[in-house]
């Protein structure tokens, strides 16, 4: 894809760009991913039609490009064998692909099987975030001042995912998983409700385990005893040791990215949604990054 022909939704992505442009956009917007090249004339066929539908759809996905010439690391860390090949990434990892060239009607119904559909212009979204608050600085008082609006408005969802939040924060999590089972359908899929479920993940999974004493003594003993190795990652997760969590989480993906079906990527992945310091999921991601493609 020439530069004159990208779009807001459309873009040529390299190895030096490919974490930014890809693996952490995929964790707000899924990435269909076309490797292609110049020579290829199937590649001629399915490119228009990929554009075409990235316009359409309006930022429900983005479209990245990756000539295999240019980027043969790339296109080796995909096992690519023949092109065009299109990888849709959603969350940070690849969960889905076809090789070849398809119809567009089959190439709309691959992204309705993963809940991709044409988007609204932003601008809604938009106002949103910008209208979103910022946090207090103390959590108990911020619940009881949404419970006292909550009790006043019992029809408003929006001041119950509020409550859910807040209550988050200050460890309160079976009233916070309740006030988020609850929530209809177009609050459940907020970033919020999201990172929410997210944190509740981590403290559901230490409802039976050991405490992080016996964790750590089982880590020391055996440095490979990777489940251990992941409730002291959640400990650290709901204690708010964030760093601590993704050095545990980090260290399964060194010893065994497919472990358990591929929980130590996983795990990172879940953890970047609940982490807002944007720094410290960064770095992290990087790392990541480097162990996957390597």
């Amino acid at each position: 894809m020439s530069p004159e022909h990208a779009t807001p939704h459309v873009f040529d992505a390299t190895a030096d760009s490919f974490e930014a442009q890809v693996l952490d956009r995929s964790l707000q917007v899924p990435v269909l991913v076309d490797f292609w090249a110049e020579w290829c004339g199937p590649c001629k066929t399915l490119g228009p039609i990929l554009e075409k539908l990235a316009a359409e759809y309006n930022g429900a996905f983005v479209l990245a490009k990756i000539d295999v010439d240019r980027e043969q690391q790339l296109a080796g860390a995909f096992q690519i064998r023949s092109i065009p090949t299109v990888i849709l990434v959603k969350d940070g990892q690849p969960v889905d692909g076809f090789p070849g060239v398809v119809p567009e009607g089959q190439l709309r119904e691959f992204l309705a099987g993963h809940g991709i559909a044409p988007a609204d212009a932003p601008a809604d979204a938009e106002a949103d975030a910008e209208a979103e608050p910022v946090a207090p600085a103390d959590p108990h008082a911020e619940v009881q001042r949404l419970r006292r609006e909550s009790e006043a408005a019992p029809d408003d969802d929006g001041l119950k995912l509020d409550l859910a939040v807040a209550l988050l924060a200050t460890g309160v999590t079976d009233e916070a998983g309740r006030l988020l089972d609850a929530l209809p359908a177009n609050l459940a899929t907020d970033d919020r409700a999201l990172r929410a479920h997210a944190a509740l993940g981590f403290a559901a999974l230490l409802r039976d385990a050991p405490q992080a004493p016996v964790l750590e003594a089982a880590i020391a003993s055996d440095p490979g005893d990777l489940r251990a190795r992941h409730l002291l990652g959640a400990h650290h997760m709901v204690a708010g040791r964030h760093e601590a969590a993704l050095k545990e989480f980090m260290e399964m993906l060194r010893h065994d990215r497919g472990f358990d079906n591929g929980l130590p990527r996983k795990a990172l992945i879940e953890a970047f949604r609940v982490i807002d310091d944007g720094d410290l999921v960064s770095r992290y991601r990087r790392q990541m990054s480097s162990l996957l493609l390597s």
